[in-house]
């Protein structure tokens, strides 16, 4: 019993060793999309994630407070790994490097739709924006009058947007509303160039006060219609890979440290800061 019990000692230290000398010593490769990126590093200006404090400031979206967040809450948790980023024009909602246990985690956090959906290769945080909390904005080229005419939900009468069903909360929001029809486009990408060429009027996109909720990527430049928002009704959540060999010891530190940032009020704060939850009263929501 003694020498089975030694044996698989030996085994977990080897099996350990491989793990840091595949993934690096204590750094774990991360996707991520080269606009949320850039992002990223111009509100950090040098900063350290884990010390960030303030969430106001140039350059900050949902997609940065939510990677700020997801660092802190693992630090806080007792997951001491960094990370390496590699950075492209990619969908960084694709699951299969999720699946494959490639990717660790999504630094951008899911629908609870749609991490239902992976439950069997994920594990699935609690909620980070709860049910009920989040609003879009109603984003369209800034010359399509059309679009910054909607007043009520009648005006969405003859219009078109665009999302993709893989989405769950955004596609049932938008088939909610009484457009004239809804187009599919997978890649956020393509999204927003349909938007820009006019060939879909506005999609739904997450309010970006610190540019004044003007989107703009290369040649693609998009505005939110002021004054009035969407609910998409669900929580948001981080989801974990559980094939990745770090996959449960981070779910555990990101459930820890999540608790202990909402105690604190932090994550609330840091969204409120943003602007991505607009102050109450200060929006319209026409579909509440």
């Amino acid at each position: 019993m003694i020498h089975k019990t030694i044996l698989i000692c030996i085994v977990y230290i080897l099996c350990s060793l491989n793990t840091c000398h595949a993934y690096g010593k204590n750094e774990i490769k991360m996707f991520l999309r080269d606009d949320v990126y850039e992002d990223y590093m111009t509100f950090l200006a040098g900063r350290d994630p884990l010390e960030i404090t303030s969430f106001s400031g140039h350059k900050i979206r949902r997609d940065v407070v939510d990677m700020i967040i997801a660092q802190q809450a693992l630090k806080l948790g007792g997951f001491h790994k960094s990370f390496k980023y590699k950075v492209g024009k990619i969908n960084f909602r694709n699951t299969k490097l999720l699946e494959q246990g490639t990717l660790l985690l999504s630094f951008d956090t899911y629908w609870l739709a749609d991490a239902h959906q992976l439950n069997e290769k994920v594990y699935i945080s609690d909620p980070v924006i709860n049910k009920g909390e989040y609003l879009a904005g109603i984003f369209t080229n800034p010359t399509n009058e059309k679009v910054f005419s909607i007043k009520s939900l009648s005006d969405f009468k003859g219009l078109t947007s665009v999302s993709t069903p893989r989405w769950r909360t955004d596609w049932q929001t938008l088939m909610d509303l009484p457009l004239k029809e809804v187009f599919q486009e997978h890649e956020w990408l393509g999204q927003t160039r349909m938007v820009n060429l006019k060939w879909a009027d506005f999609m739904l996109m997450p309010f970006m006060p610190a540019r004044d909720n003007v989107y703009k990527l290369e040649s693609i430049e998009l505005k939110a219609v002021p004054g009035i928002a969407i609910m998409l009704d669900d929580s948001r959540h981080f989801v974990i890979s559980k094939k990745h060999p770090d996959g449960f010891l981070a779910y555990q530190a990101m459930q820890i440290g999540l608790d202990k940032l909402r105690a604190k009020g932090l994550i609330m704060q840091a969204y409120r800061e943003a602007g991505f939850i607009p102050k109450k009263g200060s929006v319209k929501i026409l579909n509440q």
